[in-house]
């Protein structure tokens, strides 16, 4: 098996394996109500929030796909509505403690992760690596556009 092969059985791999081990770390006892979809609207909501459009943006989905996950995520206690004081039509999201919990918890799972990963590497190899990710980001970005 060549190197471009080895990359690329290692890149289908890690999506899932990531997905599954990401599931598995976050939701944990506290936030065993919420899924993978709720974890990533929480994310696009972040500590400074924002109003619909913009989250929607974040994700790039449509302001009425994400009414419905953002109406069981205010049931559930991460996120809050409200109605901006200069225009009605505007509303705002922000989360609650709650939702600041399970946000905080994700970012730590990533940061263990990334420890986990950059173990044992020499400085120059984090290098190429932190160059080579950068590279498959941009290419991700193209994609999406």
């Amino acid at each position: 098996m060549d190197n471009r092969d080895v990359i690329r059985d290692v890149f289908v791999h890690l999506f899932y394996d990531i997905l599954q081990l990401e599931e598995t770390a976050i939701i944990t006892e506290e936030f065993n109500d919420i899924t993978n979809n709720d974890m990533r609207i929480i994310v696009a909501v972040g500590l400074d929030g924002g109003n619909m459009s913009a989250i929607a943006g974040k994700l790039n989905i449509t302001v009425g796909s994400l009414t419905t996950s953002m109406s069981s995520l205010v049931k559930k206690g991460y996120v809050v509505r409200q109605r901006s004081d200069k225009d009605r039509r505007v509303v705002n999201i922000r989360l609650t403690e709650k939702g600041k919990r399970a946000y905080f918890r994700r970012a730590q799972f990533h940061m263990e992760m990334v420890d986990a990963a950059l173990k044992g590497l020499s400085e120059e190899e984090i290098t190429v690596l932190a160059k080579t990710l950068t590279s498959l980001a941009d290419f991700f970005e193209k994609c999406r556009k």
